[in-house]
C-alpha cells in the first residue's frame, strides 16, 4: 500500500528513529443517502492486521457528503490515538479535499469557499483534520460500485445503517 513519506505530507507525529512502529490499519469507508438530502448512513471497515471490525451509524435527515466524512470520522475515531492509517474511499470530495489540502485555503480564507461562502460541512472538516493532525494518514481513491469487495461491503453496511437509522426515527420505533 502506498503511504506518504513523511508527516510532514499530511499526517501527525513520527515515532522517534528506531522506535517500533505499530503496523498501518487500512480503514475502507462509505457513506449513503435515501434521496439528498434524506435518510442516510455511514460505515467504516479497520482491518489491523488479521483483525477486522465493522462500524456504522446513521441519521433521519443528511446528506451524501456528510455520510461520507462521517464514515471515515468514525473510523479514525476508532484507533487509538496516534495510530497512522490508509483510508480507502469512494468519495472524491472527501479524498481530493485532503490530498489536495482544500482545507488550508479554507482555513486562510476565515472558511470561506473559492465564491466567498461559508464551507459546507465545516463542523466534519474539523473534526476530520483534527484526527488527521495527529496521525499520519494516507487516502486511497477507490472506484465506487465496481466490484472492490471491501468498498462494496462498505456500502451495504451503510445502506443497512439508512434502514436502521429509519426505523429509528420512524413513529412506530418511539
Amino acid at each position: 500500500m502506498p503511504r506518504r513519506p513523511s508527516p510532514a505530507a499530511g499526517g501527525g507525529p513520527s515515532a522517534p528513529p528506531g522506535a517500533p512502529t505499530a503496523p498501518r490499519v487500512a480503514i475502507y469507508t462509505d457513506g449513503a443517502c435515501s434521496g439528498n438530502p434524506g435518510p442516510g448512513g455511514w460505515a467504516a471497515i479497520l482491518i489491523d492486521g488479521d483483525i477486522e471490525q465493522e462500524i456504522s451509524g446513521g441519521e433521519p435527515w443528511t446528506t451524501n457528503q456528510r455520510m461520507e466524512m462521517t464514515g471515515v470520522l468514525q473510523g479514525l475515531r476508532a484507533l487509538a490515538p496516534g495510530r497512522a492509517a490508509d483510508v480507502y474511499s469512494d468519495s472524491a470530495y472527501v479524498i481530493n479535499g485532503f490530498r489536495d489540502k482544500w482545507y488550508e485555503r479554507w482555513r486562510i480564507n476565515g472558511w470561506k469557499n473559492s465564491q466567498k461562502k461559508p464551507v459546507e460541512n465545516r463542523d466534519l472538516w474539523e473534526a476530520l483534520l483534527a484526527e488527521v493532525e495527529s496521525r499520519d494518514v494516507a487516502w486511497h481513491k477507490v472506484a465506487g460500485h465496481s466490484g472492490h469487495p471491501l468498498n462494496d461491503r462498505a456500502d451495504r453496511l451503510a445502506v443497512e445503517a439508512i434502514r436502521r437509522a429509519q426505523t429509528a426515527a420512524s413513529p412506530r420505533a418511539r
